[in-house]
């Protein structure tokens, strides 16, 4: 299962984006927002991210204006990794490196189609593991408030 969420900038992408996983056989869990009346970023980037850490959700997706608030804030919930991408190369080498669980999307700066493609190329990238573990172990480390030297 997918989770995806959006504050007032995003609605009308997420609905794309959701279509386009429908379409990939993907299930998705929408957190919301559903209308462009002004609602506050942090509190649909926390029901996403939550849904990801808890293992409800495989993975995630957030969108707002520019993807940068809403990716900060996903980022606030414990074992959440969300990259904010706004090419296809990243998604792919955010999932390969750094096994990001969320991306984030602007929904102002990027085109649909492209943050499609950036979606697609995310959820169908695997992580490769070996010397990236080390790092992605570090994530964890210093999220958990330990010292890395």
């Amino acid at each position: 299962m997918i989770a995806i969420a959006c504050d007032h900038a995003g609605p009308a992408l997420k609905d794309e984006i959701k279509a386009m996983l429908t379409e990939m056989g993907e299930t998705v869990k929408d957190f919301g927002t559903h209308t462009g009346d002004s609602v506050d970023y942090p509190v649909y980037a926390a029901r996403a991210a939550r849904a990801v850490a808890s293992g409800e959700c495989e993975k995630g997706i957030v969108i707002c204006g520019t993807g940068i608030g809403i990716s900060m804030a996903a980022n606030k919930v414990k074992g959440v990794r969300c990259a904010l991408c706004s090419d296809s190369l990243s998604a792919k080498l955010t999932r390969m490196h750094n096994d990001a669980n969320m991306v984030a999307v602007g929904a102002r700066v990027t085109g649909p189609e492209l943050a499609k493609e950036i979606v697609r190329v995310f959820l169908t990238t695997p992580f490769e593991g070996g010397r990236h573990q080390r790092r992605v172990d570090m994530l964890t480390s210093l999220e958990n408030g330990q010292e890395l030297e």
